[in-house]
């Protein structure tokens, strides 16, 4: 028998616009309604009920179009007693929400939560196209509730290197993974294209994807006239897309609740296992940048939770917003890298697009997947900033086990036990004023729009050899064109050279 204080979801919904004129567009507003909307369908409620709703929480967009995304969704809902809540950006935010109001509603602290998040930059990006700034704003007066602090993603100093867009970042782990896998750089591009060749034919069967396109890996892999580098190693194919239409919605409640509002038990999706673990925060301090020690550590606090290995899990999303994301994310759970498993259930980032709200879509798809499979399990993880914030869940229709005697429903380790674990890990130490000898750590080479290199990053290590304990250092290369184009296509990993100081920035010269 379950307990009635059990969390469960109840209903999910998705929208993915596109092909309309401008003037019949919806507002991100309108797009977040129609996927609240489509999920009370889902879990089979009258919206009468939205004014039972305690918390509505909506994950901050790319684009800001309004003061308070959650109340005013909210009022054009019918929900007046509401918690209004807004995240900050991050894609693991969706989770991160899942996580912690799972403990809240098994706690009676909440009763009916709603979540919900939303992208419209490619109505917008028309918008400015012809007719100037669209006018999304819907004033309700106050701010929403921050259920965290937002913190900058990059220093000062790091930012000062180019070290600041997410497309700038990722390849510095990317180049760092690719030599502790010991790949050429040719061999190395065709594996990602392989990777993500198959979240493309994931991305072609799901009708809510925005791009349906089959992609080779040599077509993903190899830069083209519509594919161009954007940051070496990535192709425009291993980004993310954010430039879409795209809503979705998820309701939670508990048990006993649902039973209240009639929703049928084969709509009851629980979460078995979940954690949220950070990695050291500044891209500077991380103790490596081939391996993720947070993300390790999120896979086993997961699995425990849940009692479950990888190898129990009938489907899989890994987050996607570029190769390293996902590479990661499969070497620190134990995914063989030939496991016959698709990664994905939507098509990834780069395919079904999305932004900081993606997982939202995941959690729709895969609630959808795991009712036509009922007992079976699905892993989603999720990941913010760079490689920074990692959270998953592991669900199922299958019902928890009951709680023992004196227990609530459902709860988990405390995530600082785990936090604690990653913030004491030792890393390099740091200067921001490097002198002499150096070599590289890892590095990428980022393109301007026209896809030409631009600028190379550099993160070093004093001295005459990749010591680990040496200090670490962040600088930039020269701008010669022959220069960056030799570092993408000769192994720069580990070459030497010599570091100085360049006015506010630093300046590495390969020997």
């Amino acid at each position: 028998m379950v307990h009635e204080d059990t969390p469960i979801i109840i209903g999910v919904g998705q929208q993915t616009e596109r092909g309309k004129e401008l003037s019949l567009t919806a507002s991100p507003m309108d797009l977040m309604e129609q996927a609240t909307y489509l999920a009370a369908e889902d879990a089979g409620i009258s919206d009468k009920y939205f004014d039972e709703l305690d918390a509505v929480a909506v994950v901050k967009s790319l684009y800001p179009f309004t003061r308070n995304p959650p109340k005013t969704l909210a009022y054009r809902i019918g929900a007046n007693r509401i918690l209004a809540i807004e995240t900050p950006i991050g894609g693991n935010m969706p989770q991160f929400l899942i996580n912690r109001f799972f403990e809240e509603i098994s706690q009676r602290k909440i009763r009916f939560a709603l979540f919900a998040g939303t992208e419209a930059m490619e109505t917008s990006r028309r918008f400015i196209k012809s007719t100037g700034k669209p006018d999304w704003n819907e004033e309700t007066g106050d701010d929403p509730w921050p259920i965290v602090n937002e913190i900058p993603m990059a220093t000062v100093h790091e930012k000062a290197h180019g070290i600041w867009p997410a497309r700038n970042v990722y390849p510095l782990f990317e180049n760092a993974l690719r030599g502790r896998y010991g790949n050429t750089i040719e061999q190395h591009q065709l594996e990602m294209g392989q990777l993500f060749s198959r979240f493309s034919e994931v991305a072609a069967q799901n009708p809510f994807s925005w791009f349906r396109d089959r992609r080779s890996a040599e077509e993903i892999a190899n830069p083209s006239s519509v594919n161009r580098m954007v940051g070496w190693p990535y192709t425009k194919f291993m980004n993310a897309m954010n430039q879409v239409n795209q809503s979705a919605a998820v309701l939670l409640t508990s048990v006993g609740y649902a039973k209240e509002m009639g929703v049928p038990e084969n709509k009851w999706i629980y979460l078995h296992g979940c954690a949220d673990v950070n990695e050291k925060w500044h891209v500077s301090h991380r103790v490596n940048y081939h391996s993720s020690p947070a993300l390790k550590k999120m896979g086993q606090r997961v699995f425990e939770m849940a009692g479950k290995t990888i190898k129990d899990m009938d489907f899989i999303d890994l987050y996607s917003c570029f190769p390293v994301a996902v590479e990661m994310a499969r070497d620190e759970l134990g995914i063989a890298k030939d496991d016959p498993r698709p990664l994905t259930v939507t098509g990834g980032l780069p395919y079904h697009g999305g932004a900081g709200s993606y997982v939202l879509n995941a959690l729709v798809t895969m609630t959808q997947k795991l009712r036509d499979n009922p007992g079976s399990f699905g892993l989603v993880t999720a990941n913010g900033g760079y490689l920074s914030e990692h959270s998953a869940g592991i669900y199922s229709t299958t019902p928890l086990p009951p709680p023992l005697r004196g227990e609530v429903p459902w709860q988990r380790s405390d995530p600082l036990i785990d936090q604690t674990h990653i913030d004491a890990l030792i890393a390099p130490a740091f200067t921001k004023t490097p002198t002499g000898k150096a070599v590289i750590e890892t590095y990428t080479v980022a393109s301007g729009r026209n896809g030409k290199p631009d600028l190379g990053i550099v993160v070093g290590r004093l001295g005459e050899s990749n010591d680990p304990d040496a200090t670490r250092f962040i600088a930039n290369t020269p701008v010669d064109t022959d220069l960056l184009k030799d570092m993408m296509q000769t192994d720069y990993l580990g070459a030497s050279g010599t570091v100085s100081q360049n006015g506010s920035t630093n300046l590495f010269i390969p020997h």
